[in-house]
């Protein structure tokens, strides 16, 4: 039965084709719509505050109560966390295309209705946002998994690990798109309704239109997901899938040869029952545990470690960009204009290092594999993590700042040329066909834990620990120097964790997953990584 599996040897001999680089944009603008869905609600979070939290009289403009301030940032995670679970599970079930249509609806219909509210009361508003933000978020679940995992079944195993990084990067071009869409509406917004400062006039300072500055950032992240609905729908099922899962050898090397546009053929044509196997245990099995256990205890932990320092980079963001003179006092500026000063900020970190570390990551990782890349990653934030925290006195000192925020910068770099790559794209690789999506969906999940935890858990925690320090609404918390330094500890733990992740340079997904070990007494006789295909490569 050899030969039924020449389509997969196929793919993964397969040169870098056409048809790989429509996946990358299919799959990529899915993630870009998803970063910019995400990250977006942080350019307008300010803005809500004024328009729908003034107070007659106060010295600072309105700003989002702590608990509804989490909700509207947070309640999209809750929604993400959600949508990887179930979304993941429905891939392996019905299959990579079908579920991949359905997210991006969901995606489109809720950015929309984002920006859209019922009732103009502060409750209203926010609860409306809050709801369709948490169904942005499930439909953006969805997103993760498949993404990775078409792309990792469609890519060669040369390659394959660019490829799948290559989607993930869109992230950063989506966080960069959101925050040029934010400075060009908030700058045409800021030269066609001019007002003054809220010191010189509070009310006056948040124009009425301000209210459609907020509504427009949101939805227009439906866009670039509508675009490339049509290529979504028109996408085959992986042949991965199709052969290894739904069992039909057949339909896979038809749907590959109309792709790659050659010939592959095989021995027998037999559209069912190709490929026997023992390899059928499900996920909660001892087969499983045995096998995959601590593969899947060590993407789930390595996400969930990364995303809690990944995430609470909020801790310091605002403290960095007001020492550098980007975001000037809330009260000198009018309500607009915060908002295109906050874009700005975004943006410039985006560019210099959000968006480099991402594409160091595409270039490297099957140069240097996935687990060099991701402990360099982690032992790095770590490094730089103790270097902000330990002299900490030192970097709040005027003159110093500009050292704070060149680290700042590099544990950005090293997380993005590090584990926010790689953990994205390992999960993809090294899990059985029939349980890929559904363990990557269960690593995402456990990434957006962390996400929860590094957003809100460090928010309270970073608070100072005399009670009159505090933000408004805040408890006391154990400063920004602890939270740093529990940072530092968490990143090691990182680094510890990586060590029970398999390196997947260079093989067969099938090698990688041990699907190419079948039982001699079923009858079972499919070695896919050695085939007798001739145009397989060899593992390097």
């Amino acid at each position: 039965m050899a030969g039924d599996m020449t389509v997969l040897n196929a793919l993964d001999s397969a040169k870098t084709q056409w048809y790989h680089f429509t996946a990358i944009i299919i799959a990529g603008m899915g993630f870009f719509t998803d970063a910019y869905d995400l990250f977006c609600i942080s350019l307008v979070t300010k803005l809500l505050g004024r328009i729908y939290y003034h107070v007659d009289g106060s010295s600072k403009p309105g700003s989002l109560p702590p608990n509804v301030s989490a909700a509207v940032n947070g309640v999209a995670f809750c929604g993400t966390l959600a949508g990887q679970l179930f979304f993941g599970w429905l891939g392996d079930k019905m299959g990579r295309k079908k579920v991949y249509g359905m997210t991006l609806m969901l995606m489109c219909i809720c950015s929309i209705a984002s920006g859209l509210s019922f009732g103009r009361e502060p409750k209203t508003v926010l609860t409306t946002l809050c709801f369709f933000r948490f169904w942005l978020g499930f439909g953006i679940g969805g997103d993760y998994p498949l993404s990775a995992t078409i792309m990792s079944e469609y890519a060669n195993k040369k390659t394959r690990g660019a490829f799948i990084a290559a989607v993930f990067a869109m992230q950063g071009f989506g966080i960069l798109g959101g925050g040029i869409f934010a400075i060009i509406v908030s700058a045409a917004f800021q030269a066609s309704f001019k007002a003054p400062a809220y010191e010189v006039d509070a009310v006056g300072s948040t124009v009425p239109q301000a209210d459609y500055v907020w509504r427009i950032i949101l939805m227009v992240g439906a866009i670039p997901a509508l675009l490339t609905y049509y290529w979504r729908m028109k996408m085959p099922e992986t042949a991965r899938y199709t052969a290894l899962v739904a069992k039909n050898v057949q339909q896979a090397t038809a749907d590959m040869e109309k792709v790659m546009q050659v010939e592959i053929g095989t021995e027998k044509k037999e559209p069912t029952s190709a490929v026997k196997s023992n390899n059928e245990f499900g996920l909660f099995t001892k087969q499983f545990l045995s096998r995959h256990g601590l593969h899947l205890l060590g993407t789930c932990s390595t996400w969930f470690l990364l995303d809690i320092a990944y995430y609470s980079q909020n801790l310091f963001q605002k403290d960095i960009f007001s020492a550098i003179g980007w975001i000037p006092a809330a009260k000198t500026m009018n309500a607009i204009e915060e908002v295109y000063k906050i874009a700005r900020a975004q943006t410039l970190i985006a560019l210099c290092s959000t968006v480099p570390g991402y594409w160091f990551t595409v270039f490297l990782i099957d140069r240097i594999g996935r687990f060099i890349i991701q402990l360099l990653g982690f032992s790095m934030m770590t490094v730089f993590m103790f270097a902000l925290a330990i002299p900490y006195d030192h970097w709040t000192h005027p003159g110093n700042h500009i050292g704070f925020v060149v680290l700042y910068s590099l544990t950005f770099f090293f997380a993005n040329f590090g584990p926010n790559a790689t953990t994205f794209i390992v999960p993809a690789e090294i899990f059985p066909a029939r349980l890929r999506s559904t363990c990557h969906g269960i690593s995402a999940a456990s990434g957006k834990l962390g996400a929860m935890v590094g957003a809100f858990g460090f928010l309270y925690l970073a608070q100072p620990q005399d009670k009159t320090k505090a933000d408004a609404g805040y408890p006391a918390g154990i400063g920004v120097r602890n939270s740093l330094l529990v940072l530092a500890v968490v990143n090691l733990l990182g680094t510890l964790c990586t060590f029970l992740v398999p390196e997947s340079k260079g093989k067969s997904l099938e090698e990688i997953s041990r699907e190419n070990e079948d039982s001699d007494e079923a009858g079972a006789q499919v070695d896919i990584s050695h085939s007798s295909d001739s145009r397989t490569l060899p593992v390097k």
